[in-house]
């Protein structure tokens, strides 16, 4: 059985939009991925709320994706198959970054993918850069964290297939399968959770 790594913010954590609770394993993207691949991989959901590509977050410790990932791929080795699904949070304009950006602090994380040899044997995994949903019509409590982050969301998804293609690696833009919730214009409704699972289906289980 292949071994399946989910790396990713609270959309991979299965955040629901409505109350702020946790769906079920069976509504969660990763779970639903699983589910397809009909017991051919084993998937780890490792998934964390406000987790950002590579930046920290000043009033929630563990956040900086890049500083956590070479000690997570070296805890879940051997990894057959990387999934990175991140930018969200980093869309945010408190931290000023801008799509380009983001998806260069990608490249860092697959830098840091390659480096690991986590895969069976020392090898490489293969990897997936997934490019989040673009953000939609806020709510209120949305609207002080991500207000005036639209259009870079909007703009992940032709950088991180530039960057896919630069290191040969599979792509998906989320944005073409799933929307947001329109309850609070960030996370995902339970239906469409089910959706990107999959999708990732259709795309990572040809690797297997």
């Amino acid at each position: 059985m292949k071994s399946i790594l989910c790396f990713g913010d609270s959309i991979t954590w299965g955040y629901n939009p409505k109350n702020g609770t946790r769906y079920p394993p069976e509504d969660r993207w990763p779970r639903v991925f699983e589910a397809a691949a009909q017991g051919r991989a084993r998937v780890i959901e490792e998934a964390l709320n406000g987790r950002t590509t590579a930046t920290d977050e000043p009033t929630r410790p563990c956040r900086n994706g890049l500083a956590m990932f070479p000690a997570l791929l070296e805890a879940h080795a051997p990894l057959d198959v990387v999934i990175i699904m991140l930018g969200t949070n980093d869309s945010a304009p408190c931290y000023g970054l801008t799509a380009g950006r983001i998806a260069f602090n990608c490249v860092a994380l697959i830098r840091a993918v390659n480096a690991s040899l986590s895969g069976p044997g020392g090898s490489t995994p293969k990897m997936v850069l997934i490019a989040p949903p673009p953000l939609g019509s806020l709510n209120a409590e949305m609207s002080l964290l991500y207000s005036g982050g639209q259009a870079t969301s909007r703009g992940l998804a032709a950088a991180y297939d530039s960057i896919a293609k630069r290191f040969g690696i599979s792509f998906i833009d989320a944005g073409k399968i799933i929307k947001v919730s329109a309850v609070d214009g960030v996370h995902l409704d339970r239906e469409d959770q089910r959706k990107l699972g999959q999708a990732v289906a259709d795309v990572v289980t040809p690797l297997l």
